[in-house]
């Protein structure tokens, strides 16, 4: 499947490597929030590549020079509760972002988004939104948390993920063609409905790495 140029699958090996570990069965939870971390911050570094700059004055111990301030406010917005895991990394890179948080579920009956938390201020205090979520899966939450900070008024929004869906990809590239879509690694397909017990859950990234909450927090 061809996606168009918002879409940037990152071809680091660091990233391709440490997403190895994290789809590993034995990972326990505590290596794999660690992971989940460093990754982010890598994938933030790529996502921010085109922050708009102001010149400013330096004085070095040696001399005076040009220097440069980023020009952009950003607000990091983890969709709750796996995009929580992707917040410190980025705030250790970006310690001046704001943190707004919204809840949303998958409904595993209908796959639906169902939103039960919403903190955004009145109006937008950032110029910058990155959407925070490892797996963008059927793209239903990313959907729908675009949607919201569209409608508090969010000019520039960019989701940032470690592991997407080729459906979660094309139904986010379709409702918001102009949201950038970063992305640690591209999967293979969703799993369908189940046809007999034992099979997996309909709607996981296939292969994966499983429900990225519960790993990250030994609920699993």
């Amino acid at each position: 499947m061809e996606f168009g140029e918002r879409v940037h699958a990152s071809q680091h090996p660091l990233i391709k490597h440490k997403i190895s570990l994290l789809r590993d069965v034995k990972t326990e939870p505590k290596k794999f929030r660690e992971i989940v971390r460093e990754i982010s911050i890598m994938l933030a570094y790529e996502a921010t590549c085109d922050l708009s700059l102001r010149e400013i004055d330096v004085t070095t111990p040696l001399a005076a020079t040009k220097g440069y301030h980023t020009n952009e406010r950003i607000g990091l917005i983890p969709i709750l509760r796996a995009g929580l895991g992707m917040v410190d990394g980025i705030w250790e890179l970006m310690p001046g972002a704001e943190v707004w948080h919204i809840g949303l579920y998958r409904d595993h009956r209908t796959l639906q988004p169902v939103q039960y938390y919403n903190k955004l201020p009145v109006t937008p205090t950032v110029q910058l939104c990155l959407v925070l979520d490892p797996m963008l899966a059927t793209g239903g939450s990313a959907v729908a948390t675009v949607h919201i900070l569209k409608e508090w008024g969010a000019q520039r929004i960019k989701f940032v993920g470690i592991i997407a869906a080729p459906e979660g990809i094309q139904a986010l590239a379709t409702a918001h063609p102009d949201v950038d879509i970063h992305i640690g690694v591209i999967d293979e397909r969703l799993t369908p409905a189940p046809e007999k017990p034992g099979d997996p859950p309909e709607g996981y990234i296939v292969p994966g790495l499983g429900d990225a909450g519960d790993r990250q927090f030994g609920t699993g």
